[in-house]
């Protein structure tokens, strides 16, 4: 077998921001768990190809996006693996973007349907997440796994069938795109041991879903909350925004208008 030659020369990207500035290659090689000789040889292009995982450290080390590090993989003729595991940090500028919406709730999920930022008409309209553990805040597991609440399943929307569909299926996908994600394969696991329904439409190995453009939450205190329902996609963090509006002059605008004067406060009187 022929001997793979050396390693394109890795440069340390130039950022006017500069998530690692300054590093010297000693510094580099030590965040990166390898010889200061051995990452100097890298940069000069005198070195063997690295591995996959020396190619890992070294992204890290120099705290690359995900473009960068794929582009760093490429560059030493080692495609990158598959993402660790699905991304649960949020851009400020979409926080920023859920906090310039009042009328309208607004929450991000990420691949798993976790409930990672949210304005505060989206509290007032399903709950007070920043009140919740971590774990209750994953939408299908409240679907699939939380036992109804006088009688209403997920806030009582209603598409909540379609949206258990829908979870399921984006769930499989998640998982062949996050393999090795041991968060999400326990997810998955507990569903399944969980929620018959749940296997049900795992076992139906459908990918493909619908959107669904508007539901209906019954609300405790407002009552019946008809809104649109629009989806956008951050493609690079592999999240969700999803946006709930009203039809301007109806009883729901009127509604959400309230939640967002009561917010999370209970409006119910003590007896």
């Amino acid at each position: 077998m022929r001997e793979r030659g050396p390693v394109p020369c890795i440069a340390r990207p130039r950022r006017e921001s500069g998530r690692a500035p300054g590093l010297r290659r000693e510094e580099v090689a030590q965040l990166a768990f390898i010889s200061t000789e051995y990452y100097t040889r890298l940069e000069q292009a005198r070195a063997p190809h690295p591995s996959r995982e020396v190619l890992a450290q070294i992204a890290r080390a120099l705290r690359l996006s995900d473009a960068e590090r794929d582009h760093l993989h490429h560059l030493a003729g080692t495609p990158p693996g598959p993402a660790p595991g699905p991304s649960r940090e949020v851009r400020q500028s979409i926080v920023d973007l859920l906090h310039r919406l009042p009328q309208a709730a607004a929450i991000v999920l990420s691949a798993t349907y976790e409930v990672i930022a949210w304005n505060a008409l989206a509290a007032a309209l399903m709950e007070d997440f920043s009140a919740l553990p971590r774990r209750d805040r994953n939408l299908v597991r409240r679907a699939f796994l939380e036992p109804r609440r006088g009688g209403a399943r997920l806030y009582g929307v209603s598409d909540v069938e379609e949206f258990a569909r829908t979870a399921a299926q984006h769930l499989r996908a998640a998982a062949a795109r996050y393999p090795g994600d041991l968060e999400l394969t326990a997810l998955i696991s507990e569903l399944l041991a969980g929620s018959e329904e749940f296997a049900e439409l795992w076992a139906a190995h459908e990918v493909s879903a619908r959107p669904t453009l508007c539901k209906t939450f019954d609300h405790p205190l407002v009552g019946p909350v008809s809104v649109d329902c629009d989806v956008l996609d951050i493609t690079d963090r592999d999240q969700r925004v999803v946006i709930y509006t009203a039809a301007p002059g109806s009883p729901s605008e009127e509604a959400l208008r309230l939640l967002s004067v009561v917010g999370t406060q209970r409006m119910d009187v003590p007896g």
